[in-house]
């Protein structure tokens, strides 16, 4: 069973590349939100930005439904029971379909509070009402998606996603113009271009999952344990989402107290870290698909194979892109602000970030190895562990109050040096062994 090396450089090519190509589609929704409810005037980009923000966290804390799906189906399409796989796959489609709907109708009549919580200015609250409002329509298809991407990726299949995404971006633009200047409906245009782009983009998939659910023989309807089995997975992946999010707001909140500077910069060293992050999730992808197959086919020299190629692409990747950064580290602050003291402000800790991308790479593949392998309670504890030697750090940044480049440099070391090596070793002593390795279907 054992393939030969290039094919096993193939098969990660196949899956990752166009799993790229389907990460990067999904921040272009915002960014033609962004680009065309602007021509609207300040107001009613603010109040994008403001909803905007809100649902990137609730989508986000919601990302656990396509990472839970992706090994429940890799592992039954890995011990030949595609029936199965895909079954299961259409259980998170369901369990997605009954969480979007309870957050659309709780987060539309909770708009007001969520949107108050911003402080903003009255005119800047009423847009961002209305687009939010409309918008939370559209999570249940969201989710959805989410769920449906990761039954196709558990079946080794990322180029239907990647079609998927571009046909919803393309609709989500040309909706958007329609209904922002054909109509005259202005923010709540884009909200309602969107939320069409998104059901359309579920329309396919259930087309897709369709056809699939005939070829193979599996059920339609809604399996009490295959459900169960994906909440309780989900469940989990959760609470690690969570454990990432405090240690990203909290970050975000020591750099507002060091200044607007410094919050400026760690803007841009972020930006440039989650910009490199696309291609290394990319990877992870396809290392959650081919690990969850291998456990299923219980062929576990296969996933040390797996598992030693994605972190050696990741540790390379990370040097390469850490030698890029480093490079242009006096020049990234002036692209992103034209200001030469942002640049110099922001230089040391685009440095930092740097000399971390092996780390980085390292830690986001193997995040994806035990995804893949369904190791998500331990994934959740080690989450919620890492943030025992963050936590204080951050604390100490923002009690010394360090000024200017230095305080940027510190917040650079704490979030790039300490969170992510605390990861690379929960992380690195679980692969280590074999307890994660389970071949149970």
């Amino acid at each position: 069973m054992t393939s030969p090396p290039d094919t096993l450089n193939r098969d990660i090519l196949r899956l990752a590349v166009p799993a790229l190509g389907a990460l990067v589609a999904e921040p272009l929704f915002l960014i033609v939100d962004s680009a065309l409810v602007g021509h609207l005037g300040i107001e009613p980009l603010a109040g994008l930005g403001i909803a905007s923000a809100v649902l990137q966290t609730i989508v986000g804390l919601m990302v656990f439904l396509a990472y839970s799906t992706t090994p429940a189906v890799a592992r039954r399409f890995g011990a030949g029971d595609p029936s199965r796989a895909v079954s299961v796959g259409i259980d998170g489609m369901w369990l997605a379909l009954g969480i979007g709907t309870v957050l659309a109708l709780s987060g539309y009549f909770a708009t007001p509070l969520l949107v108050g919580l911003f402080g903003a200015s009255p005119a800047v609250a009423a847009q961002a009402e209305t687009y939010l409002g409309i918008s939370m329509w559209g999570l249940p298809a969201m989710l959805v998606v989410f769920a449906a991407t990761g039954l196709l990726r558990g079946l080794q299949n990322t180029v239907t996603p990647l079609w998927i995404a571009g046909l919803g971006f393309a609709a989500n633009a040309l909706l958007n113009w329609a209904f922002i200047y054909g109509l005259g409906w202005g923010i709540a245009g884009s909200a309602v271009g969107t939320v069409v782009a998104q059901w359309g983009m579920v329309a396919a998939y259930v087309v897709v999952v369709a056809r699939l659910a005939r070829r193979h023989e599996a059920s339609v309807r809604p399996q009490r344990e295959g459900v169960r089995g994906s909440a309780r997975s989900g469940g989990w992946l959760f609470v690690r989402t969570v454990s990432l999010r405090v240690a990203l707001l909290a970050t975000v909140a020591v750099a507002t107290g060091l200044g607007t500077d410094e919050l400026a910069g760690w803007q841009v060293a972020f930006t440039i870290f989650s910009t490199a992050a696309f291609a290394l999730d990319a990877l992870a992808i396809a290392a959650q698909a081919l690990v969850g197959k291998g456990l299923g086919a219980r062929d576990t020299h296969v996933v040390r194979r797996v598992l030693g190629r994605t972190v050696a692409w990741g540790a390379w990747f990370g040097v390469i892109v850490g030698v890029v950064i480093g490079a242009l580290s006096g020049l990234i602050g002036l692209l992103f602000t034209g200001d030469a003291e942002i640049a110099a402000l922001v230089q040391p800790a685009l440095i930092v970030l740097a000399v971390a991308q092996p780390v980085c790479g390292i830690v986001f593949v193997l995040d994806g190895v035990l995804i893949g392998a369904g190791d998500a309670k331990y994934l959740a504890v080690v989450g919620v562990l890492n943030l025992v030697p963050f936590l204080p750090v951050l604390v100490l940044v923002a009690v010394l109050h360090p000024a200017g480049a230095a305080g940027l440099t510190w917040l650079a070391v704490a979030f790039f040096g300490v969170y992510m090596l605390a990861r690379l070793v929960t992380l690195g002593l679980r692969v280590r062994g074999a307890a994660w390795m389970t071949v149970e279907v």
